[in-house]
């Protein structure tokens, strides 16, 4: 029997078995190690609040249509950060280039199941580096999340850079922009989290709760404010204060998932002022300029090399390992005390 998380309703978890399926024809089956779980995008449908709860995503029209759900609940299998064990092919995928074979380790995307299933042009390069632990694997997608707003932001040596959110993605952020060449301003409401954004690299941290954050940045920057920032927690107030805080036509990457209507975002005020500009980073695709040389799997697979290169550490962000039948007590874990967690991963 295969083991899958599922949410029967908002905040309410259980861990169903399924029967075993057969392996179809151009697809790979894995046996999981580890899955993270997502502290935002997983939280929207724990929550209930996830737009496809309520509305219907159109793809072609490219907007949420009103009357339907897009899913319904019980919601079943959530979950992007996977790494497991290839346990078998099918025979006309063994030989596909890049491909994994049977026995090695590799990670991808097949949700919070004890078993995955995935078409197998999905798993061509995804042979875990040599060298790493089988956890790193689980971060290969939240870290192209991490790269691809950095990439967003468009970051210039010696520039000044602050990233709110401080989160597991807004620490990976932090780390990247440094690397990038930036001098980090790190933000966040839980004051837990900021010595660990020092260790990430972060040459300035500020509480959102007791700091005026706004001035601060400018202060520490002659008066100009941020080159750029980054907004990856969610929030609409750490939206509107990271365009309080960007120079005249300083670039606000906007990569948290939102939820609701824009309580305490005030465009009218310093982004209208300041002709800031705001774009989106989304992790179904890269920032256009840079399509034409990088993907979202170039993103993945070059965030994994620099784990295997010593550059990023990620084993040090994951705060829980939780045996997969305790995975309600992670869920409630990361909704009621997330000053108490970073990334929880559930083991199979």
């Amino acid at each position: 029997m295969e083991q899958v998380v599922q949410f029967t309703g908002p905040r309410q978890v259980e861990v169903a078995e399924h029967e075993r399926v057969p392996l179809p024809s151009g697809h790979v089956r894995l046996r999981t190690l580890y899955s993270g779980i997502s502290a935002g995008t997983e939280l929207t449908a724990y929550r209930g609040t996830n737009p496809y709860l309520t509305r219907t995503w159109d793809p072609e029209a490219r907007l949420f249509r009103d009357g339907a759900a897009g899913i319904e609940y019980p919601v079943t299998g959530w979950g992007y950060s996977e790494v497991g064990e290839v346990t078998e092919i099918s025979p006309e995928s063994a030989e596909l280039p890049g491909m994994p074979h049977v026995g090695d380790l590799a990670w991808g995307i097949w949700g919070h199941r004890s078993e995955g299933v995935v078409p197998a042009e999905r798993l061509a390069g995804h042979t875990l580096p040599a060298g790493l632990e089988p956890l790193a694997g689980a971060f290969a997608r939240v870290g192209a999340i991490a790269y691809n707003a950095v990439l967003g932001t468009g970051i210039n040596l010696g520039e000044d850079v602050a990233v709110f959110g401080q989160g597991v993605i807004g620490l990976l952020t932090t780390r990247l922009a440094r690397l990038s060449g930036a001098r980090v301003t790190a933000v966040d409401a839980l004051g837990v989290r900021l010595p660990v954004a020092r260790r990430y690299g972060a040459d300035v941290t500020l509480d959102a709760r007791e700091d005026q954050v706004a001035e601060r940045i400018r202060e520490s920057t002659d008066g100009r404010g941020a080159d750029a920032a980054i907004e990856i927690s969610g929030s609409y107030a750490a939206l509107h204060e990271a365009l309080r805080s960007v120079a005249v036509g300083g670039r606000v990457v906007a990569s948290g998932f939102y939820q609701g209507d824009g309580a305490g975002l005030r465009l009218g005020d310093e982004f209208h002022h300041n002709r800031a500009q705001l774009i989106c980073s989304q992790i179904g695709g890269v920032p256009q300029e840079l399509s034409g040389r990088w993907s979202v799997e170039r993103l993945q697979r070059t965030f994994l090399r620099l784990v295997a290169e010593e550059r990023v550490d990620v084993k040090s962000l994951v705060s829980h390992v939780v045996p997969v039948a305790d995975a309600a007590d992670a869920y409630a874990l990361l909704d009621e005390r997330p000053a108490d967690a970073l990334q929880i991963v559930l083991a199979f």
